[in-house]
């Protein structure tokens, strides 16, 4: 990596003027601003930070930082899970999360335009009132949309309407250097050169730092039903999801959990939605599954053909969720997992991996053993309906160190053999600092001096978020 300088006092009064009123630094600095959600891939105080309210703002101390070869650290709302927004080495962080003004709406071109900053929670209810929905829905509601396109987040719509990258039709971004520039446009298709718009979803604020975003937006369904379907054991619960989509279900959400992550869930909720035992059956998993349309007559005929399936596939029972409280607090109980697990767990880690959809219930069977055989705890759940899984390594009784070294060893397996079934290292979350090895070892090297390369060319000096997705810190 590069050599750094410090803000000095020089360099911090060129970056108050730039910034009357919005520089924090010193004293003032709170701890939070070291860290993301994961607090294991380390914590790492900044110099000063940006509290933004414009793109100018942003490009002036870009500018101040890119002259003086100073790190900028792009932060949201910080609840990333792989050290995404971690100041590795100091400098300036830039925090966008007062930039949240919804700036307009597009109706006869079905596009909404918002500052980064904007909450997911606060974007969707609002295009609602307009009769649209905003599809990428990630679990935690209260991220920033520029977070979710800077990580491509993709969430438990995405078995039906895809992910964020699919939603962003154009962006202002402030480049490395300062200048600000725009990618994109408010058309359905292109053909017109190198896509700048791709390259920077996805890229955890590696290539430029986004100050506005223009995004699709589609009818809103008129109607939505969502079921839970208790099975015996998770294997029997997944192998069911390849015949359910090959029935052209077309499911809004499918989701799969374990019943110990539910019990954790409803522990921290206060409140017990999920039956345990049916009809004598002690259930071990459950897929919590969402269908919509425009016709409810059509929608009761599609659960009526789902419900048959289901059972015959070794569910134990199908629950029709038709209580707007119950469905609250069902979707309530998937949303609150992760905070569940950290309520219970002393050290956490967690991997986002993605592999093909007939692939699920084999490589959780290996994902519990490999687990089991490295003395870690393994909570899982995901997204069933497009293979992306989220499984977590809890341990109460190990010290960091030992805790880290077992994680180390059970990623190494892990992630080979998502590789070996054609699977990739992350689904949603971002590589960020804490899976730059696993990437590298997945993608191999070929393929990270390409992504090296291009960082390079926005970023000659590598001073935006530097140490993360394809540089080691």
């Amino acid at each position: 990596m590069a050599e750094y300088n410090k803000v000095t006092p020089e360099i911090l009064e060129q970056l108050k003027a730039a910034a009357p009123g919005h520089i924090v630094y010193g004293e003032d600095l709170n701890p939070d601003y070291g860290r993301d959600e994961m607090p294991i891939y380390g914590e790492h105080m900044p110099e000063a930070v940006l509290q933004a309210t414009s793109a100018e703002e942003i490009s002036a101390v870009v500018k101040i930082c890119a002259a003086n070869k100073i790190p900028v650290t792009t932060r949201g709302a910080a609840t990333g899970l792989a050290g995404g927004c971690v100041p590795v080495y100091g400098g300036v962080v830039i925090e966008t999360i007062k930039m949240n003004h919804i700036l307009s709406y597009d109706l006869e071109n079905f596009s909404v335009t918002i500052e980064p900053g904007v909450l997911l929670k606060d974007l969707a209810e609002d295009a609602l009132t307009k009769g649209m929905m905003y599809p990428p829905d990630p679990g935690e509601k209260l991220a920033t949309v520029g977070g979710n396109v800077s990580t491509n987040a993709g969430g438990m719509r995405a078995v039906k309407y895809g992910t964020t990258r699919d939603y962003v039709l154009a962006m202002k971004v402030v480049l490395p250097s300062g200048e600000i520039t725009s990618f994109g446009a408010k058309v359905s298709k292109t053909s017109s050169g190198y896509s700048l718009l791709n390259l920077m979803i996805g890229s955890e604020g590696t290539l430029g730092i986004i100050v506005e975003l223009t995004l699709k937006l589609i009818p809103a369904p008129k109607n939505t039903l969502s079921l839970i379907v208790p099975f015996p054991d998770l294997e029997t619960a997944i192998s069911t999801v390849p015949k359910f989509k090959m029935a052209n279900m077309d499911p809004q959400a499918l989701e799969f959990m374990e019943r110990e992550i539910i019990l954790s869930s409803e522990r921290y909720a206060g409140r017990e939605v999920f039956p345990k035992t049916v009809d004598g059956v002690e259930v071990g998993a459950y897929l919590l599954i969402t269908l919509d349309g425009e016709d409810e007559e059509e929608i009761m005929g599609r659960v009526e053909k789902a419900a048959e399936l289901l059972l015959e596939a070794g569910a134990v029972d199908v629950m029709v969720i038709d209580n707007p409280q119950k469905l609250r607090d069902a979707w309530a109980t998937r949303s609150a997992f992760l905070e569940a697990i950290m309520e219970e767990t002393k050290l956490l880690d967690e991997c986002d991996v993605v592999v093909p959809i007939k692939e699920i219930a084999r490589f959780l069977t290996f994902a519990k053993k490999t687990g089991e055989e490295c003395g870690l705890e393994i909570k899982s759940f995901g997204h069933a309906g497009d293979g992306n899984l989220h499984i977590y390594q809890c341990s109460n009784d190990l010290d960091k160190a030992e805790f880290i070294r077992r994680v180390d060893t059970y990623f190494e397996k892990l992630y080979k053999e998502a590789t070996d079934c054609g699977g990739l290292v992350s689904g949603e979350h971002g590589i960020g600092r804490g899976k730059v090895k696993y990437l590298t070892e997945s993608v191999g090297e070929t393929n990270m001096e390409l992504m090296r390369g291009i960082k390079n060319v926005f970023d000659p000096n590598l001073i935006l978020n530097p140490g993360k997705v394809c540089y080691q810190s």
